[in-house]
């Protein structure tokens, strides 16, 4: 297989409705995987693959779409069935969709402060749910999309929801540090990625001007591809391998953040 040749490919790709995730999953196909294109509704989801067929002359053959609102774990478990069902042999899994948290504390009807949920949480779960279709085969993998602000972040492990002392950047900041933590996990083969500061949705958070979303994707896309090797737990800078924060790397915090997600998510392995 050759580097830009994804054919035989099948990839996840969440909140690929837009910005990232969209032009992730348009390059993706570009390259000739087969995607599944996630959105938190399924008319979401039909409205991008439809776009993508449109505007970027994807065969519709390529593209697939799948629902799940991750304020609701359930609906992300259901999510997971059906993905299994469907696409038993999945190559890689895009943890993509992200929030920006609120400026004012909120918690989601699972109990849990929302970006920790959205951004980390709700990964985390689709991840350890999907592990009987995700691939052992070499090239097979997760790819976070993380962010260079986890360096920032602390994880508050008495009080993880921020219910006592709330700040939006630093909820942020906080499910960005267990998403780059997650991919450290031994139990899959997972790396993370700062794309860069992109114009998305979330780039107030970083900056006032960004590159094109489609930048970004392209870091998330090499990553994706088998020629590209990789080393379970690393971090990237766009496309530099560099050190993530000291806690993303150690097995005491490894094992910590995936009792306690297994704890608010409800999974038992």
């Amino acid at each position: 297989m050759s580097a830009s040749d994804l054919s035989s490919r099948t990839v996840l790709v969440t909140g690929a409705t837009s910005g990232i995730g969209f032009e992730t999953a348009r390059q993706l196909a570009e390259r000739g995987a087969t995607v599944l294109v996630h959105g938190r509704t399924p008319e979401e989801a039909q409205a991008a693959t439809d776009k993508l067929i449109a505007t970027a002359g994807i065969d519709a053959g390529q593209l697939c779409g799948a629902a799940a609102d991750f304020t609701h774990l359930e609906e992300v478990e259901a999510m997971a069935r059906r993905v299994v069902a469907e696409h038993p042999h999945l190559d890689v899994l895009v943890n993509n969709a992200g929030i920006a948290a609120p400026e004012q504390h909120t918690l989601t009807a699972d109990g849990n402060e929302i970006a920790l949920q959205v951004n980390f949480l709700a990964h985390y779960l689709l991840t350890c749910l999907l592990e009987p279709a995700l691939t052992t085969d070499p090239g097979g993998r997760v790819v976070n999309v993380s962010s260079s602000l986890h360096r920032t972040a602390s994880i508050q492990w008495s009080d993880p929801q921020r219910a006592r002392r709330y700040s939006r950047l630093a909820a942020y900041a906080q499910s960005q540090l267990a998403l780059t933590v997650f991919a450290a996990d031994p139990r899959v083969t997972a790396v993370s990625v700062h794309p860069g500061v992109c114009e998305t949705e979330l780039l107030s958070l970083y900056a006032i001007s960004g590159t094109p979303a489609a930048e970004g994707a392209a870091h998330v896309v090499r990553l994706c591809d088998p020629a590209t090797e990789i080393v379970n737990g690393a971090y990237y800078d766009c496309d530099q391998r560099i050190e993530p924060a000291q806690a993303a790397t150690e097995d005491r915090t490894v094992k910590r953040l995936s009792k306690l997600a297994d704890q608010l998510t409800g999974h038992t392995t």
